[in-house]
């Protein structure tokens, strides 16, 4: 494993004109890791990944992609990227797809490669197919195939699963987990915070240029009380956490209640993200 960051961002500033988009922003993706990137409309998340690609220069601070500066050669091979808004043309073929993206990104790993990544987004019985043909989830599968060419270090995924039902999304999740697994990075940009929490290993929050709160989902979450199920009821006791449960149902057994259950509460990545932008909307 490198011992260098897919991605490292530092002290990460951009101002257009009055408007100071970043304010100073560190972030940092290990290999293989996935990282969820949250914060409203006008955070700073679209001008923090325009940087990492190298479609925008930085008023301040550094980025770098595998140890070498953003919007560098080196960078951005070693960088792939799948835009929100993405289209391939309709009378393409998946397979003419990803020949095109290797003729762009100078990748020579020919035919092989392409079996190669649509086996790996489960597309390899529809090469020949073309994408006027294809359902919105197979597309945003080709989409991440595509961003893979070249075998990247890191990925950059805006908005991957939004307009996919929950079988498409689960079906991305999974893919995800599985570039993971092959040592993969990905930084997530979603809205759809149940989504980062089921596969990031970090979040970061954005807002108003700077990151307000980062650390992995567990973390993020606040311990809200005890609920315990006795044969008086339902009862919730707040103020404590998991470590006080043996002591709340040895005090429960010694008034002479029956406990039939307990469960411990915690906020849900939603919860504190809504907490940290202060209600801002996305």
């Amino acid at each position: 494993m490198s011992e260098t960051p897919a991605l490292a961002v530092r002290g990460l500033r951009k101002r257009y004109g009055s408007v100071e988009a970043l304010k100073g922003v560190d972030l940092q993706v290990e290999e293989g890791e996935l990282v969820g990137l949250l914060g409203p409309n006008g955070a700073g998340k679209s001008t923090l990944v325009k940087i990492a690609v190298g479609l925008v220069r930085p008023s301040g601070g550094t980025a770098e992609v595998a140890g070498s500066r953003a919007g560098s050669r080196v960078a951005r091979a070693s960088l792939g990227y799948l835009a929100e808004l993405f289209r391939f043309p309709g009378w393409y073929t998946a397979d003419e797809v990803l020949e095109l993206h290797q003729r762009l990104a100078g990748s020579r790993g020919g035919s092989a490669e392409r079996r190669r990544l649509l086996e790996l987004v489960a597309l390899d019985e529809a090469a020949k197919r073309r994408v006027d043909g294809m359902s919105k989830g197979m597309q945003q599968r080709l989409g991440v195939a595509q961003a893979l060419v070249g075998e990247p270090r890191i990925l950059l995924l805006d908005e991957p699963t939004s307009a996919l039902d929950p079988v498409g999304r689960r079906t991305v999740r999974l893919l995800l987990e599985e570039l993971r697994s092959r040592g993969v990075s990905v930084l997530l940009n979603s809205h759809l915070l149940s989504e980062i929490e089921l596969v990031c290993d970090r979040v970061a929050i954005l807002l108003g240029g700077e990151v307000v709160t980062a650390g992995t989902p567990a973390e993020l979450s606040q311990p809200r009380g005890v609920e315990l199920e006795t044969d008086e009821g339902l009862r919730l006791i707040e103020g404590v956490t998991r470590d006080d449960v043996p002591r709340l149902v040895e005090q429960e057994v010694h008034a002479g209640r029956r406990v039939y259950g307990v469960r411990v509460l915690t906020s849900t990545l939603e919860e504190t993200y809504l907490e940290a932008v202060g209600g801002e909307t996305s």
